[in-house]
């Protein structure tokens, strides 16, 4: 279950490497770092993503019950690559045009679907056990 620990460190390390990159793009120009920022919108929503992230894996972590190896590293996984979505969207106008980031995004999607049903499925048994 440790991997949930680690998924929740990565996303919080993008949180804050995602906070430095937009404070610096729009308070504190640098010829270059605003250039290829293109939507602070969708920066946003993965800077959240990213918290929210890191919260579920730091809970489910600290819950106190035994949860699934494989459902820990799907949350873990996708909770990390469903936010890095987002900020890659931000730096390419035309995301959602390529089929290769479609592709991306429907599996990151699924690995971190399966992963949070899995363990709401893991709690639900827990309590009416």
């Amino acid at each position: 279950m440790e991997i949930l620990l680690i998924g929740s460190a990565a996303c919080i390390t993008a949180l804050i490497l995602s906070a430095w990159l937009m404070t610096f793009a729009k308070w504190f120009p640098l010829p270059g770092v605003d250039a290829f920022l293109i939507d602070y919108k969708t920066m946003i929503r993965a800077h959240v993503d990213y918290a929210l992230m890191a919260l579920f894996g730091v809970g489910f972590y600290g819950s106190g019950i035994q949860l699934p190896i494989i459902a820990c590293w799907c949350v873990a996984v996708g909770g990390f690559t469903n936010p890095t979505i987002f900020t890659i969207a931000a730096f390419d106008p035309n995301f959602w045009d390529k089929k290769i980031w479609k592709v991306f995004t429907a599996l990151s999607f699924v690995v971190s679907s399966v992963g949070f049903i899995w363990i709401a499925y893991t709690m639900i048994q827990y309590a009416i056990a």
